[in-house]
């Protein structure tokens, strides 16, 4: 029931705000096209509204998880008109805020002291909202400047009930429609629901943070702000100010004459640092996550900050991620298409000549082409719906992977259009495939598996010793099964004679009493008798 009102809750909104507007009618079935004209929501007044302010507003009012999807949408301005795109950039730090005295109560309470206490100074007004948390300034005793972090109260039953809606409707869609079980809609929420609610938990956020901040340790390209380990709880989080310019306000960025070319191929950098160097990446991209430092704009260096969200991936997929990354730049078609049948994510029947054509029919036309000329979004489209005919399968768990790629795609489509990506990203996997698979990977591999080897080794004879027994106690086990078998062959065989001498006894004796008197009984026997006793002295002469 919780479920259905939720439900009957999200068609209110939908359509108190009349959304359906932004759908486009002619694209629609024709009964479609009927049941929207004759609902009688059609009947609620349009409002002044734009289009764009109605869509933000029913997300807004939906809550986090809704939010979320905008966020990502906002990135997107090559599949969404721009009034649309700006009205969901506001969805990444302009939510409306929850009031200020009960983030000082759920401060004080975490905390176990006044605001006043804990900080020099403390803002009430919130310098920035999002779906999940509010951000307030404060200053430190020891005069350092910080944000303070703290979870909207109740947002975890809200988030409940959306999940429960989210696996209702990936059930039945699994149920249901026979091509959504190849999408594991299932699975896919059930990541998503484990990536959500660690999100809730800011002293994940803040190890997330301290291990990205690192990784990217003295690195012009990245800086990660420090978090205090001494005023972080569950709900509330205190980590060191930063000062920068929003990623998404482009024309600022212009105005401090930063290298827009050398800003995007940084992001690029940073992205594939992430995820094949470190196998630790930020997968909540969204321009109101990045900063660009004022310090030197030639030489620009983002800001990450909410690390709520982080992927990572097994050796396998990386691995095979990598090679098929570099094959696809290297437009080898046919390698994409056979690393996809050997790592499972196509079917092993597939012809890899037929699912390379397929392959090359899609990315082909986008190569050598700045950003501004083509699309992801449109090319994944693509690849999907070839990945349709060959029965290929979403892998749940480079879902995160695909949204931070899209993410990275849009941000760099509003830095940076002339963007080449391919060139950008190429000579960074060559590098890391010859420093992964080259002598020098070896050798390193070596070095780090070394000391479990020489804590391994004293065990070493033992194992041999032990081996060696069981493999001489399978050869005795195998030669008394061989002379059990042979015995029970000779016992049947002795067994069979028996048989045919009892048998043939019989039938000599009936073939006797059915004799009559007389030396030439054996003559007189009846001819039924001289077969009986013909079949008993065979079965007493056979072996």
């Amino acid at each position: 029931m919780s479920r259905l009102r939720r439900l009957l809750k999200i068609i209110a909104v939908i359509s108190r705000h009349r959304l359906d507007c932004l759908i486009p009618m002619e694209r629609l079935p024709w009964f479609l096209v009927l049941l929207l004209k004759c609902s009688p929501f059609r009947l609620i007044p349009m409002g002044d509204e734009s289009r764009g302010e109605r869509l933000r507003l029913v997300l807004e009012e939906l809550g986090p998880i809704f939010v979320k999807f905008g966020q990502m949408l906002s990135t997107r301005r090559d599949l969404l008109p721009d009034d649309i795109a700006d009205e969901l950039k506001k969805l990444q730090d302009q939510v409306p805020p929850f009031a200020s005295d009960i983030a000082v109560k759920e401060i004080e309470y975490a905390l176990g002291k006044p605001v006043d206490e804990l900080f020099k100074s403390f803002e009430r007004q919130p310098m920035a909202s999002a779906s999940i948390a509010q951000v307030h300034a404060a200053e430190l005793h020891s005069g350092e400047k910080v944000v303070v972090k703290v979870i909207r109260p109740g947002i975890k039953k809200v988030l409940r009930k959306d999940i429960k809606l989210l696996y209702t409707l990936a059930h039945s869609l699994q149920r249901w429609v026979p091509e959504a079980k190849r999408l594991h809609p299932v699975d896919i929420v059930a990541d998503y629901e484990a990536t959500l609610f660690d999100e809730l938990d800011l002293q994940k956020e803040a190890a997330n943070t301290s291990q990205l901040k690192r990784n990217f340790d003295g690195s012009p390209a990245l800086y990660v702000p420090q978090v205090h380990w001494e005023l972080t709880r569950r709900n509330v989080m205190v980590q060191e100010r930063i000062y920068g310019i929003p990623v998404a306000e482009v024309d600022t960025l212009y105005a401090h004459n930063v290298n827009m070319k050398k800003l995007a191929e940084r992001g690029v950098e940073v992205f594939f640092t992430q995820v094949f160097r470190d196998n630790f990446f930020h997968a909540d991209m969204h321009p109101g996550n990045i900063f660009v430092s004022y310090d030197n704009p030639h030489d620009p260096q983002y800001i990450g900050i909410d690390c709520g969200i982080v992927g990572t991936l097994s050796e396998e997929d990386q691995h095979y991620l990598a090679r098929n990354l570099l094959a696809f730049f290297r437009q080898d078609y046919y390698e994409v298409a056979r690393l996809h049948i050997e790592s499972g994510w196509v079917a092993e029947g597939t012809r890899v000549n037929e699912f390379a054509t397929a392959i090359r029919s899609v990315c082909e036309p986008i190569f050598e082409k700045p950003l501004k000329e083509i699309s992801f979004g449109l090319v994944l489209l693509g690849l999907f719906q070839t990945a349709r005919r060959f029965n290929m399968e979403v892998q749940p768990q480079l879902v995160l992977l695909q949204k931070t790629l899209l993410n990275i795609e849009g941000l760099g489509r509003q830095l940076y259009p002339d963007l080449d990506l391919w060139s950008t990203a190429k000579p960074y996997l060559e590098d890391w495939m010859k420093q992964r698979m080259g002598p020098k990977g070896v050798w390193k591999n070596m070095r780090s598996q070394f000391p479990n080897w020489m804590e391994q080794f004293p065990e070493v004879p033992n194992m041999v010793f032990g081996a060696l027994e069981q493999a001489q106690r399978f050869e005795e086990r195998q030669q008394r099964q061989e002379q059990l078998l042979s015995r029970m062959t000779d016992a049947t065989e002795k067994r069979g004679r028996l048989t045919s001498a009892s048998l043939g006894w019989l039938l000599v004796l009936i073939a006797l009493l059915s004799a009559s008197d007389g030396w030439q009984w054996l003559v007189e026997l009846p001819f039924y008798s001289q077969l009986l006793l013909a079949g008993g002295v065979f079965f007493l002469t056979r072996r």
